[in-house]
C-alpha cells in the first residue's frame, strides 16, 4: 500500500475513533421523562391507596391521580448520543446533573430526602382536608432533626415536643428560628420540651403529657457563607393528632408533590357524592397544613403522563401554569390551582358539567 495512501487511512481510522470516543463519552446531564401515575381513591399492589378508619367513608367515582416523574440515577452517567436523543425526544427532557443531585448528593441521601418529603406531604394532605371539612386536628410543634455535631446534638431528639424558648410560647416553627437568633453566637437559649417518649405514650394512652423538661444549650454560628446567626442546630417542625385514622400506602415514590392530590382524595372519600362527577382528573403540587398549593419540578413530563393514562383535566399550581401551558397535551384541559379551595371549587364545576368557567392555565 503506498505511503500516502496508508497514512490518510491511518488518519482516517482514527479520526473515527475519536469521533467514537467523544460520543460515547459521559456527559453531565440527567434525564427526566413520565413516570407511573397512580388513582388515589383506588386501588394499588393490591391495596387501597387511602384507608380511613374511625369515620364514615363514602362511595367515590371518577379518578383522582397523583402523577410522577422519572429520572435517572445519581450514579448514571449519559452520553453524548442519549443526550442528544433525550434533547430531541418530544417527552422526555434532558437537564444538567446537578439540577436534580446538586451539591455531589448521592443516591441513597436523594432517595432519603425524598422520603421524608413523601412522608411529609401526607401529613399536610391529612391536615388541608381535614381542615377543609372543619374537622379540629391538634397541633404541636417538634425537633423535626438535630444536626450532627451541632450544640443539641444529644440534647434535644427528634420528636420533642418545644413548648417555648426562653420562656417564651412556640406556636409555630418559625418562632424557634427567631427566638434563637435574637441570641448571639455563644450564648445560652433555654428550652422548654416534652420529651418524645412522654409525648408517645401521652397519644397512646390518650392523655395530655405531664413531664416536662427544661434543657440549656450554648449556640454557635451559622456555617452559612457570611451569616453570622446563633444556632443550636436543629429543624423545627410540626406534628399532629388525628381524630381517626387515615392512612396512605404508596410505596416506590418519593418527593412532595402529591400532597394535593392526597388531600382531594381524602376530602372525597369523607363527604357524601363524587367530587370529581365520574371524570379523570388527574394534577400534582405541594400542600401545606394551610391548603396552599405548591410548585413542583417536571410539570411538563407530569401533563404528559397524565394524559397517556386517560385524564380529561389537569389541577396544576398556579406557578406551573405557565410553563405547562405551552405544551399542553391535545385534550387535556389545565386547571389552575393555589389552594384547596380552589381545586374543591373546580371539582364542584366539574361535578355539576359547568366548565365554561373554570380558572385555565395560560402561557402568560
Amino acid at each position: 500500500m503506498p505511503r500516502r495512501t496508508a497514512t490518510m487511512l491511518a488518519s482516517t481510522l482514527m479520526l473515527i475513533a475519536l469521533l467514537c470516543a467523544g460520543v460515547f463519552l459521559p456527559v453531565p446531564y440527567a434525564e427526566m421523562s413520565p413516570g407511573p401515575t397512580v388513582d388515589t381513591l383506588g386501588d394499588h399492589d393490591g391495596e387501597p391507596v387511602l384507608h380511613i378508619e374511625g369515620r364514615k367513608t363514602y362511595p367515590t367515582d371518577g379518578h383522582l391521580n397523583m402523577t410522577t416523574v422519572r429520572v435517572t440515577s445519581a450514579d448514571y452517567r449519559m452520553n453524548l448520543v442519549e443526550a442528544v436523543y433525550g434533547w430531541l425526544a418530544h417527552d422526555n427532557k434532558v437537564v444538567p446533573h446537578e439540577t436534580l443531585y446538586p451539591d455531589g448528593k448521592t443516591e441513597e441521601e436523594s432517595t432519603q430526602e425524598n422520603a421524608e418529603e413523601f412522608s411529609q406531604s401526607q401529613e399536610s394532605a391529612k391536615v388541608a382536608a381535614l381542615k377543609a371539612l372543619d374537622v379540629p386536628v391538634k397541633s404541636w410543634v417538634i425537633v423535626a432533626t438535630v444536626v450532627k455535631g451541632s450544640p443539641a446534638e444529644g440534647k434535644l431528639h427528634a420528636g420533642d415536643v418545644i413548648k417555648s424558648v426562653d420562656g417564651s410560647a412556640v406556636r409555630k416553627p418559625a418562632d424557634v428560628a427567631e427566638l434563637v437568633t435574637k441570641h448571639k453566637p455563644g450564648d445560652d437559649v433555654a428550652f422548654t420540651i416534652v420529651p418524645a417518649k412522654e409525648q408517645a405514650a401521652a397519644e397512646k394512652e390518650n392523655r395530655t403529657p405531664t413531664r416536662t423538661e427544661k434543657v440549656t444549650i450554648t449556640t454557635t454560628t451559622s456555617d452559612d457563607a457570611g451569616d453570622k446567626r446563633a444556632i443550636v442546630g436543629i429543624a423545627a417542625g410540626t406534628d399532629h393528632t388525628f381524630p381517626f385514622s387515615i392512612d396512605i400506602k404508596l410505596a416506590d415514590v418519593g418527593g412532595p408533590s402529591a400532597g394535593l392530590m392526597f388531600a382531594l382524595g381524602i376530602y372525597d372519600k369523607l363527604t357524601p357524592g363524587s367530587l370529581t362527577g365520574g371524570a379523570f382528573v388527574a394534577g400534582t403540587g405541594t400542600i401545606d397544613d394551610t391548603g396552599k398549593v405548591g410548585p413542583i419540578g417536571g410539570i411538563e413530563m407530569k401533563t404528559v403522563g397524565a394524559r397517556a393514562k386517560g385524564a380529561q383535566y389537569f389541577l396544576t399550581p398556579a406557578d406551573n401554569c405557565a410553563a405547562a401551558a405551552e405544551d399542553t397535551p391535545e385534550g387535556l384541559t389545565l386547571i389552575k390551582v393555589n389552594t384547596i379551595d380552589d381545586a374543591l371549587g373546580a371539582m364542584k364545576d366539574l361535578g355539576s358539567g359547568d366548565t365554561a368557567d373554570l380558572p385555565k392555565c395560560t402561557t402568560s
